[in-house]
């Protein structure tokens, strides 16, 4: 296990969850003082990048006050004792209402139940200051919505942070939230984390228990969003602790994800795929990622320029069928006033869902498991792939994909993220420096089908050789 490091900032709303941890072990620093602030960050910063859509000062003190108490007698509740973290506001939340982004959902519900990653981490103590933006049902890869409006990048504010999970990683990065959950559906995790320069990572699907299942299906997951690996490690450990109301979910392996984490990645076998197939990608990000890549080689792994054969099926096509057939599905329910008030792309996929045949759906089925097949070959001979995050940097916010692209739909422009859904793989994204504009770009990672350990510890090994910056807001201030 990691030894606790030492405090890295004097604010304790940059602290990592770990040092806050330890800091609150050792009586040098309180939860109150902690959720404080974070919450004065969210109150200076928020305003202008829109990460949150609910803020709760008065139950997130309440709880840092108890936190407080048990830390003060030695008592701790579990992992996350005190540690301030936000909530993706696609998950039920007890007292809290979950609008997902939507105008068409109704408020006037007694939001009486917790998702189960959130009921995990209030047993484990962590401190829930609020919910966080995303697009309406988390349908697409930037984070706006006709209920929230436009969350912006912390790097550049007239730039998009991505999505769906954009809320969570502008909280992370900026220090308004310590951790924070996001949702991956298809890429709604890594696309925001590779925007923003912070560590997102989706697990193997069922790996955290979720409920209720996203309507976009089983290519949906759920994960950690943090500053730095080892919190990751750490929140992946209490998410996923078993819970029954979710029937896919992967029997409980009891794992500490923190155990082994700075085991390197010496004597690896690493696949580095720059174009996945041949899609293009900007020339900044290219030769980040490239680099990045090269220094698994210096840390000991062999790394060598290997393509996955994804020609077993139209990937995207088949995750097109599945995305758009979710979201027929989702909006089915909905009565006719209502669709007046969600976002017309969202309106657009759904009717494209809604004319697909069951034998076109069972065709997408069947071309996700010869997906799933090809990567579990191509893991024979690798134990990792690394690809760039994304293939661009961050574009302008408000929009759905980069003007003069040419793209027609948020996945058009993130080929890099989506198949790893479909083949239910973890995958993480790691900083991996910064453009000529000053924004970031990511290495993607993944890993064999339940290896997320693998891809921690390789992320970790990154991390400690190369490590990352964080959006400079004061100086804009």
């Amino acid at each position: 296990m990691p030894k606790s490091p030492a405090p890295s900032a004097t604010d304790p709303a940059l602290l990592s969850a770990t040092e806050l941890v330890a800091l609150y072990r050792a009586g040098s620093l309180s939860p109150v003082e902690a959720a404080m602030a974070c919450l004065k960050r969210i109150e200076k910063h928020d305003g202008a990048l829109n990460a949150f859509t609910l803020v709760d000062q008065e139950r997130a003190l309440a709880a840092a006050l108890e936190s407080e108490e048990r830390w003060r007698i030695k008592a701790p509740r579990g992992r996350l004792d005190g540690v301030p973290t936000a909530i993706k506001d696609l998950l039920l939340t007890r007292g809290w209402p979950t609008l997902r982004g939507s105008k068409a959902v109704d408020p006037d519900q007694p939001w009486d139940e917790d998702a189960p990653a959130v009921a995990r981490l209030k047993e484990h103590g962590a401190v829930l200051l609020g919910k966080t933006t995303t697009p309406e049902f988390g349908w697409k890869g930037v984070t706006d919505s006709p209920l929230t409006g436009i969350t912006r990048n912390p790097w550049d504010p007239a730039k998009t942070p991505g999505g769906s999970s954009g809320g969570s990683a502008v909280a992370v990065a900026t220090g308004m939230a310590a951790l924070a959950v996001g949702t991956d559906g298809g890429g709604s995790i890594r696309i925001p984390a590779g925007f923003t320069g912070v560590f997102g990572l989706k697990p193997s699907f069922g790996r955290v228990p979720a409920h209720p299942l996203s309507p976009f299906g089983t290519v949906a997951h759920l994960g950690p969003m943090s500053r730095g690996v080892a919190d990751s490690a750490l929140m992946l450990t209490v998410l996923a602790e078993p819970d029954p109301r979710d029937w896919y979910a992967l029997p409980y392996d009891r794992a500490d994800y923190a155990n082994g984490l700075d085991d390197g990645v010496k004597g690896l076998r690493i696949a580095w795929s720059p174009r996945l197939g041949g899609h293009p990608v900007e020339l900044e990000i290219a030769n980040l990622a490239a680099a990045a890549a090269q220094r698994f080689a210096d840390l000991g792994a062999t790394v060598e320029e290997a393509e996955p054969d994804l020609a077993a099926a139209d990937v995207a096509q088949v995750f097109r069928v599945h995305w758009y057939a979710g979201a027929a599905n989702l909006l089915a329910g909905f009565p006719a006033e209502r669709k007046k008030e969600v976002d017309p792309g969202l309106l657009e996929i759904a009717a494209e869902g809604a004319r697909y045949s069951l034998l076109d759906y069972l065709a997408a089925v069947k071309g996700r498991e010869a997906l799933g097949v090809a990567m579990n070959r191509f893991h024979q001979d690798y134990d990792l792939l690394l690809t760039p995050s994304l293939p661009l940097a961050a574009f302008e916010a408000g929009v759905e994909w980069p003007p003069n692209h040419g793209d027609r739909r948020w996945a058009d422009w993130t080929p890099f993220s989506y198949p790893f859904n479909l083949t239910r793989q973890p995958a993480a994204s790691v900083p991996c420096g910064l453009t000529a504009a000053g924004l970031p770009a990511g290495l993607q990672i993944v890993g064999p089908l339940y290896a997320d350990a693998l891809v921690l510890r390789a992320a970790r090994a990154y991390e400690a050789a190369c490590p990352w910056p964080l959006p400079a807001l004061e100086a804009r201030a």
